[in-house]
């Protein structure tokens, strides 16, 4: 409860804050693999949380988030059963064979074709169906998959904003504040267009080298698509495994269902009909993402239960005291939802902040627009670091895994590249909410 926060910093906040940053220096800086860093920062705040009194193991456990984990590795089995009919290659032939000769028309296009998805599929599963298709077209094309798998995962954000199912915070917000997908689409969607078309323009300005075929490049596609699937059969139980996913997620919150549980039906559905060997599926799961995730989360609670969380959303809610300066409260949030959502996980930002406003609320406050500058600045946030969102990651571990020269993202290119389009972002967003108050009001 908010009456519990405390007033200012204490012992707990400063050590559970330092071991975040300690653990985010080692993932950062590439000194050791994420998944190591994560892992060791994980251990080092729960043993420090339970001596100081301010985590417990209970907590720790809490803390990760079993339903983007599942849906994680669902979609990834998903993905394996699909890549080993021959599905990919089908469509990347077929994709390839039209853009290989304009690298930036098919760079607008991929990115154009998943913001779009990711406003009714949720952003993660639509990067995990995108970022391997992507490695594969750009193989063919004798393209550098890099700036296509960083575009992908930024447009997915943005893309993911418009929409109450788009991203998790999105349906928290929705649900806390009573606001309908119709509500939601109407309000963020002209925002994240005007958004997506700076970000658009940005990309193609900053990879415009790696955009620029090479002297050898002949955009030629000497490959046969029919050709390209091993296994038609399988293939069309994928898809109707995959379709019935795609149903779901359109329907899952009018029946509460987790859309972690959503994916495993589909997942349930395609073991049965295909029975792939269960050895040969799991090794295409991406283990070291998940277990990166999983230490993370623990991490962040951490943070989140020694306080610090809440006394930088208290501090918020102190600055709304005066409705006269709303619109200052409005950008306020946005921006600190922004840069916690780069360094942190959005989500225990969101659950943090949904009881402060609705207090804020009780006491008589109009809060509707503070409800749109939270999910605009969770939801632009995420692009501004290599793990600021779970798409990130993936695109990440896509380009690792594909081996190759040049594609591979590190966090010091993600800084470079990122940051600067994510601080654009915001600074377009607030401009349009700044201008367009009173109709977010």
């Amino acid at each position: 409860m908010i009456e519990t926060v405390p007033t200012g910093l204490n012992g707990s906040m400063i050590t559970a804050g330092l071991i975040l940053v300690a653990a985010y220096v080692l993932i950062f800086s590439e000194i050791m693999h994420r998944m190591h860093a994560a892992v060791i920062g994980a251990v080092v705040m729960v043993g420090i949380g339970l001596y100081s009194g301010f985590y417990t193991q209970e907590q720790a456990i809490q803390s990760i988030d079993a339903n983007t984990i599942l849906l994680l590795a669902g979609m990834m089995m998903m993905v394996a059963m699909l890549r080993q009919t021959g599905g990919f290659e089908y469509l990347a032939i077929r994709i390839a064979m039209r853009t290989a000769r304009r690298p930036r028309h098919l760079l607008v296009y991929l990115t154009l074709a998943v913001s779009i998805i990711s406003m009714f599929l949720d952003n993660v599963t639509t990067v995990i169906i995108f970022a391997p298709l992507t490695v594969l077209i750009c193989s063919m094309a004798k393209l550098n998959p890099m700036p296509y798998l960083m575009a992908e995962a930024m447009l997915s954000n943005i893309g993911g904003i418009a929409t109450l199912v788009g991203d998790p915070p999105n349906i928290m917000i929705g649900s806390a504040a009573k606001i309908d997908f119709n509500s939601f689409l109407i309000h963020m969607g002209p925002v994240v267009v005007v958004v997506w078309a700076v970000i658009v323009t940005m990309i193609l300005i900053t990879f415009r080298k790696e955009l620029t075929p090479s002297a050898t490049h002949t955009g030629e596609i000497n490959l046969e698509a029919d050709k390209a699937i091993r296994d038609l059969r399988s293939l069309k139980q994928a898809l109707a495994g995959l379709g019935l996913i795609v149903l779901l997620f359109f329907i899952h919150h009018h029946f509460h269902l987790y859309p972690s549980y959503v994916v495993f039906v589909g997942v349930a559905l395609t073991l049965a009909l295909i029975r792939p060997d269960p050895e040969t599926l799991l090794k295409d799961v991406e283990w070291t993402v998940l277990l990166f995730f999983s230490a993370l989360f623990i991490i962040v609670g951490g943070v989140e239960g020694s306080g610090l969380l809440a006394l930088i959303g208290n501090g918020i809610a102190t600055a709304s005291a005066d409705p006269e300066t709303l619109l200052l409260t409005c950008l306020l949030l946005m921006w600190v939802a922004a840069l916690l959502s780069a360094i942190v996980d959005n989500i225990p930002f969101t659950v943090t902040m949904i009881p402060i406003v609705l207090t804020l609320d009780t006491q008589g406050m109009n809060v509707t627009p503070l409800w749109w500058a939270l999910a605009l600045g969770v939801g632009l946030g995420g692009n501004g670091s290599h793990i600021g969102a779970t798409a990130n990651i993936i695109c990440v571990a896509e380009s690792e895994r594909c081996q190759i020269p040049g594609a591979r993202i590190t966090p010091g290119l993600w800084l470079r590249k990122g940051l600067p389009i994510m601080l654009v972002s915001l600074t377009v967003a607030s401009a349009v909410f700044a201008l367009f108050f009173d109709f977010f009001l």
